[in-house]
């Protein structure tokens, strides 16, 4: 609760919004945690604030330092921006070019390095150890976690029948942040995990009890493009979270092109996984109450077109597999 404390004049309380259409598709009672409409577009700047608030005037008076895949780096950017710190912020080459301009519009210095958030991440630690900056990592860090919690506690404060909350896992901040705080609240709630089938670290790690660092995490949802889970993380994520399920890339594209169908809205690939976990296992999921976090909505606008070409791909299959179904069914 320390951290609500803190943050609740900082940030916004985003709304929770429902789609009569989602429960009518879904047969539940489906709420949107809209943190793509957070200050910078994502829940990021959260935990980035909470982080910089904590620390001492002497690790602040160093500059902070981090990676990021672009939400994170907005985050600690804004939040350096108004503590008047030196930021620098590593991220990788391949990040949208919209990601990496909103992070240095906010003032941080910005070094592009790598194919993935790992090598950004890497390069970052090197650079840390010469100049002595402060780190302030993307999700590995308990006062990060608290920071993305909060999430978790404006859901339980605005709808406590809440049974279940799907939320997007990469390196693992929000889902243990989130994790924590709702069930402090209410035990009995289901956390579900959602990550890429394309950069699964987090869901090998849960199902085999081991972990191993992926080659490669090339995906839509860059958000949650993370090669191995969380030293920190990976443990409050085994204990607090029920489940952790992958997406396609196809899923995700449809569930993108749903919001923007369906609500008008934009959110970038990882924003738009734990619907897209929804929308593919919505008969696995026992649930009357269900929130799904909206995590972002800072997408590349060149991409809409691939990710289009995904969704229609998905949906002529399952159409394709609909009439296969009917063209079967026995003549009375």
């Amino acid at each position: 609760m320390d951290a609500w404390e803190h943050l609740k004049d900082q940030t916004h309380k985003t709304p929770l919004i429902t789609s009569q259409t989602t429960n009518q598709r879904t047969g539940k009672n489906v709420y949107f945690k809209m943190e793509n409409q957070q200050k910078t577009g994502a829940f990021k700047f959260r935990g980035a604030s909470y982080k910089l608030m904590k620390l001492t005037p002497a690790e602040l008076e160093r500059g902070v330092i981090t990676a990021s895949a672009g939400n994170h780096a907005q985050g600690v950017a804004l939040a350096a921006s108004r503590m008047g710190v030196k930021a620098t912020i590593f991220m990788a080459e391949p990040t949208p070019q919209n990601k990496v301009n909103a992070t240095r519009g906010y003032g941080a210095e910005v070094v592009l390095v790598g194919e993935s958030f790992q090598e950004a991440y890497e390069a970052s630690l090197i650079h840390q150890r010469k100049t002595g900056a402060t780190y302030v990592h993307p999700f590995d860090d308990y006062d990060i976690m608290a920071g993305q919690g909060t999430v978790g506690i404006e859901m339980m404060e605005q709808c406590p029948d809440l049974d279940t909350i799907l939320v997007p896992i990469g390196g693992g901040g929000l889902a243990s942040g989130v994790a924590v705080a709702a069930k402090s609240i209410k035990p009995d709630i289901k956390i579900i995990g959602v990550q890429s089938e394309r950069a699964p670290s987090m869901f090998n790690a849960f199902h085999t009890g081991t972990v191993k660092r992926l080659e490669n995490v090339s995906t839509i949802a860059e958000g949650i493009a993370v090669k191995e889970p969380g030293l920190l993380t990976l443990p409050v994520i085994e204990d607090y979270i029920d489940d952790v399920i992958c997406v396609s890339e196809e899923e995700i594209a449809d569930a993108m092109i749903y919001f923007l169908e369906r609500s008008k809205t934009l959110v970038e690939g990882a924003g738009a996984a734990a619907l897209a976990c929804l929308l593919a296992n919505n008969e696995k999921i026992d649930s009357k109450h269900t929130g799904v976090i909206v995590s972002g909505g800072n997408i590349d606008i060149s991409r809409m077109p691939d990710i289009s070409k995904l969704a229609s791909d998905l949906r002529s299959e399952i159409e394709q597999e609909s009439q296969l179904k009917k063209s079967h069914v026995p003549a009375k």
